[in-house]
């Protein structure tokens, strides 16, 4: 019997082979080079890589065999996963890998700040010894807080008790009673700022959090203030981070990621008070060795047909043809739904209405919550990690199907409830031949806009003129409007508008505008691919 063609594309751990084992026929090539790995991937049932292999449209076309794609790490912008979702090749990562590896970075940032290291190092190093050059703090008793708690965020958490500090935490989706178990005092980002001696950030990069620490959080910080990014890049404004340390706002600040990879010409490089590495966070020889373990185990399973516990996207064959179009608009409407969510979820229900439910749906549920949780946690979402992410922030998760669909032929919706009490809605179909992705409703009310890439909900008291004032405020920000609905409950009550919009709205300016209108409901929603 013929074996299977696994296709080892870039250096891995010796582990890797060992856990694949005898049953595969193991063939070597070096993804960089696109003239050696295309024919290379001629009879590959499988493709192992990390960073350097592009998975693109032509690979795929080039690998008319291919079942897996195996990537031996977390982040996966070298695999085009659309494309080898609608091919039926599955896509596999290894999100657990590295999350001790990380947390172990950001703390030694941490101490690194603490007491001078790299530049004593570096003085005594040139032959120079000043001791007092160098007189560093204590983290015992001191404010630590962390923004996102999420495993990673738990993780450094739970090694910092160990210090005796106060720990401070600040993730809305998290719940009171969560973070209670990990000794964490949940708070506001704002009071978090002001608190804190150390910060250290575990949040995912999204339009949303692309630049929360700007000017103003860092204007009200403690001088003594030291912050840590072993995160994303960008989640710090880095400008804003340039003039907060050079004009003493902050005492230091530690970055293992940027805007820009490498930060050439980077402003920051050059300050004294910053301690920088090369995106090391998963640079050890543990994490690439359960990568590459974890990868391979996946290999072995996706190919005798198994279940691959860490699936990024849902290989086609397992779902009807006429299921399929919804799993992408569900997981935009996770991300519409998460993007409602200003308070931490307590339950989450998927309904689906129409013909679609003839077939077996329960993909549809896995989309909603890969939507929501890529939202709200900083590591990779699949379908099959999206449940136990749920379950893990004690949310519960329910499905009910119904044929009967009055309005619309299918009809998808995710109902929450939040820790206040309050309940959130969102509602969304397929129509025409086109299958045009619609957002059909919103906490109740009744509208029709197409899902686009930036949305805007306001909610305000029903009055005239509300739509003439934040047309104007987005008019003179030179933000185009490309498509609305109003949908009210009764004349002069409360109203709604749904607005797609050409590009970002600043936060600022939707802010003032929210005040104009006295908007009860102010949210900016952006979509991304997942």
């Amino acid at each position: 019997m013929t074996k299977p063609v696994v296709l080892i594309a870039e250096e891995l751990s010796p582990a890797t082979l060992e856990a694949l084992g005898p049953d595969f026929d193991i063939r070597h090539a070096d993804g960089a080079n696109r003239a050696e790995l295309l024919p290379a991937l001629a009879e590959a049932n499988a493709v192992l890589i990390r960073s350097a292999t592009a998975m693109d449209a032509e690979a795929l076309a080039a690998a008319p065999h291919l079942k897996v794609i195996a990537r031996a790490g977390v982040g996966l912008d070298n695999v085009d996963i659309k494309a080898a979702t609608e091919a039926g090749v599955m896509v596999v990562n290894a999100p657990t890998s590295n999350i001790v590896s990380a947390a172990e970075l950001a703390i030694a940032h941490i101490l690194s700040l603490a007491r001078h290291i790299p530049r004593a190092h570096a003085s005594l190093a040139s032959g120079e010894w000043k001791r007092s050059a160098f007189t560093g703090v204590e983290l015992f008793e001191k404010t630590v807080g962390i923004i996102g708690l999420g495993r990673i965020g738990a993780l450094v958490a739970e090694r910092l008790a160990g210090f005796g500090v106060r720990l401070l935490g600040f993730d809305p989706y998290v719940q009171p009673a969560r973070a209670s178990q990990m000794g964490i005092e949940l708070t506001t980002l704002e009071d978090l700022m002001k608190q804190s001696d150390f910060i250290s950030i575990h949040i995912p990069k999204t339009p949303e959090t692309a630049g929360m620490i700007g000017l103003e959080e860092l204007k009200s910080a403690k001088a003594s203030l030291r912050i840590v990014n072993a995160s994303r890049g960008g989640i710090i404004d880095e400008d804003a981070l340039h003039t907060a340390l050079s004009e003493g706002w902050i005492a230091g600040a530690g970055l293992d990621v940027f805007v820009s990879e490498p930060p050439k010409d980077s402003p920051l490089l050059g300050l004294p008070n910053i301690v920088v590495t090369p995106h090391l966070g998963a640079s050890t020889e543990e994490a690439q060795e359960k990568a590459g373990i974890s990868v391979a185990r996946s290999v072995k399973l996706a190919l005798e047909g198994e279940l691959v516990p860490d699936a990024v996207n849902v290989a086609g064959g397992i779902i009807d043809p006429s299921v399929r179009p919804g799993i992408p608009l569900m997981e935009k409407l996770g991300q519409v739904f998460a993007g409602l969510c200003d308070s931490s979820i307590t339950s989450v229900h998927v309904e689906i209405r129409g013909e679609i439910v003839e077939h077996d749906v329960s993909a549809l549920k896995l989309a909603a919550l890969k939507g929501i949780f890529s939202r709200i946690v900083s590591e990779q979402v699949s379908y099959v990690n999206a449940p136990l992410l749920a379950e893990a922030r004690g949310v519960a998760v329910s499905m009910s199907t119904d044929p009967q669909s009055d309005e619309y032929r299918n009809l998808l919706s995710i109902k929450g409830v939040l820790a206040d009490g309050r309940t959130v809605s969102a509602s969304a179909t397929l129509t025409g031949a086109k299958q045009a992705e619609k957002l059909v409703e919103v906490n109740g009310y009744d509208v029709e806009v197409p899902l686009a890439q930036h949305h805007i909900v306001m909610m305000y008291e029903d009055r005239p003129g509300i739509v003439a004032i934040y047309g104007r405020a987005f008019g003179d920000a030179d933000i185009n409007i490309a498509g609305m609905q109003i949908a009210r409950d009764t004349k002069g009550g409360k109203a709604l508008s749904v607005l797609t919009v050409d590009s970002r709205v600043p936060d600022e300016l939707l802010r003032d505008v929210a005040g104009e209108i006295k908007a009860t409901t102010m949210a900016h929603i952006d979509i991304i691919d997942l």
